[in-house]
């Protein structure tokens, strides 16, 4: 799991682009839009595979594709605790993980 601060680099600039984008019109064909994606892909996934998919993503945001719904999909594995484990106090679920393949999940916002 990539540590907290190398996200903030990533996810930084990805904040600062949509900052000025809100005073912008909406041009992304894609739900969530391609920056949120992004976003979702450097907090969830490792950063040569989140800018592969980012990368990937924003070549496809124009009028040759059709846009749509497109979650990004995540790799994730649970840590499982050999002893008994306390699980954490959570105040507010951000994202829903839907498994997709072995491995592998969607990632969905909370609303």
């Amino acid at each position: 799991m990539t540590p907290p601060h190398f996200k903030r680099f990533f996810i930084a600039p990805i904040n600062a682009y949509q900052y000025i984008s809100r005073m912008l019109p909406g041009s992304c064909r894609y739900y969530p839009t391609c920056s949120e994606y992004a976003k979702w892909q450097f907090a969830f996934n490792a950063p040569h595979r989140a800018l592969t998919a980012s990368t990937l993503r924003i070549l496809r945001c124009n009028q040759l594709f059709p846009g749509g719904i497109d979650y990004p999909v995540v790799r994730w594995k649970p840590n499982i605790c050999n002893t008994p484990c306390i699980p954490p106090q959570v105040e507010r679920v951000s994202f829903w993980l839907i498994p997709q393949k072995k491995g592998r999940y969607l990632v969905v916002k909370t609303i």
